[in-house]
């Protein structure tokens, strides 16, 4: 019996309007980061598992593809471990390398070994899939493109103005109106911690936090208090939950709970800069938000940190987020080189575009005009034709074999192709072509000059 196909969990195969709707988004995100002054670079789609783990906290590593090593791979494992059945000790014995999680550990790494061809700041950007070991839902995949810009090498705060300014750019690009942009600093989120005393369990304090908008108040104390932070701490965080108002205001009452706190201080000082910067440059359809409660749960950002939420008549999780880690070289080697980046989130930008409508109607440019085939003088006369429309940037093509006239025809119709051209022993006499409108039913004898203004 022949075996069913299919796809694993988390994947997609993408038709040809598909392709290209996400073609116009990675088109007007490509388009606003070089107009940015951000370079192109790729890596490749596996690192060495080391460059990887431990970069993102556990629950980032736990979703980490790892590829086993080729060949007889338990030959060489840890027998002791696979014995005990203790896939944490026997995965580095069969396991080298990993798909990528993201393209900021490994932009880390390529900035390390390329430094000396690196001129700084460096300002890249990449487009290129990644791959997380989690559980599928809507907007929420095991394969999927992430479109990153970063800058390293400078710890100036004009650096997250712009990246501000460039959400903006590429969603009012894209027509997606009534954008929020939520802001925090982990700064800010380290000197919370250090006024209810929990300074040495900041890791679990910010991935417990940053659950609040799916879990709610209630789950994320009891998760706060099942990682050690005291009933007391989490009392002192009340203030927090229900911090509301403008940026200026929770500003304001930011300084009053972190008033003990000097690096609580120096994020409210980020932030205010950042705010009055964006409020006399101005954002044209975007809103930018403070959002105290905003962690994103990754070890590596030590600044302001990004998260884009899709219009709010829109059921969708982020779609897209970054913030700033100034030491994320020095796990590689490269101490005190400061960066900042962002990502959008490709596929969830996609669906919000579908829900919303819109995508242009003109995103998929397809076959303008098929010509029939009558037969292999025809066809050589028709295919001078199409080189000629070719040239002049016009999708035309020819029907590959002399099948009935009503199968050529239908197939132009199953594609939504508007114009068919015939070509016969009187057309190939009097070098002209008859040219027939799908949609009218209307059709005319043209010359080949005539043929290509028409689509021009």
């Amino acid at each position: 019996m022949a075996q069913k196909p299919s796809i694993p969990k988390g994947t997609r195969d993408f038709n040809p309007e598909q392709v290209s709707k996400r073609n116009y988004i990675f088109d007007t995100i490509r388009t606003a980061f070089e107009t940015y002054g951000f370079q192109p670079i790729e890596t490749p789609s596996f690192e060495n598992s080391e460059t990887l783990m431990g970069k993102y906290g556990d629950e980032g590593d736990r979703l980490i593809f790892k590829i086993l090593n080729s060949g007889d791979y338990l030959s060489k494992a840890n027998n002791a471990a696979y014995s005990e059945k203790d896939s944490n000790k026997l995965t580095p014995s069969i396991s080298e390398k990993a798909l990528r999680y993201d393209l900021t550990v490994p932009f880390a790494r390529y900035v390390v070994q390329h430094q000396n061809e690196i001129e700084f700041p460096f300002k890249r950007y990449q487009i290129q899939p990644v791959w997380r070991a989690d559980r599928p839902q809507k907007g929420r995949f095991r394969e999927f493109y992430q479109c990153d810009a970063d800058v390293v090498g400078s710890d100036s705060l004009w650096q997250e103005v712009e990246f501000i300014q460039l959400y903006d750019t590429v969603f009012s690009a894209l027509k997606l109106e009534g954008v929020t942009i939520k802001i925090n600093n982990r700064k800010i989120l380290s000197g919370i911690a250090e006024v209810i005393g929990a300074s040495d369990r900041l890791i679990d304090f910010t991935v417990a936090l940053d659950k609040l908008d799916k879990i709610g108040e209630e789950k994320v104390k009891e998760e706060m208090l099942s990682k050690g932070i005291s009933e007391d701490g989490i009392t002192k965080l009340q203030p927090l939950f229900t911090l509301s108002g403008s940026f200026e205001s929770q500003i304001a009452s930011l300084k009053s709970i972190l008033n003990t706190s000097e690096e609580g201080k120096k994020g409210i000082e980020e932030l205010y800069f950042i705010n009055k910067a964006i409020s006399e440059l101005g954002l044209s359809t975007a809103t930018l938000q403070l959002d105290v409660t905003l962690a994103r749960g990754l070890n590596y950002y030590t600044g302001a940190i990004f998260e884009v939420a899709a219009p709010e008549t829109v059921q969708m999780g982020s779609i897209g987020g970054g913030g700033r880690y100034d030491d994320l070289t020095g796990i590689f080697g490269l101490k005190n080189v400061s960066g900042v980046g962002i990502s959008f989130g490709l596929d969830r930008i996609y669906l919000v575009l579908e829900e919303l409508g819109l995508f242009p109607e003109t995103v998929a440019k397809h076959v303008e005009v098929l010509f029939i085939n009558f037969g292999d003088k025809e066809a050589l006369f028709s295919l001078k034709a199409i080189k000629q429309l070719r040239l002049q940037g016009i999708n035309a093509e020819l029907y590959p074999d002399a099948a009935k006239m009503k199968k050529q025809m239908n197939h132009a119709n199953k594609r939504n192709i508007p114009f068919v051209v015939l070509v016969g022993e009187q057309e190939m006499e009097s070098n002209t072509y008859t040219l027939k409108n799908m949609i009218s039913g209307e059709q005319d004898k043209v010359l080949l000059e005539a043929l290509i203004s028409l689509f021009k």
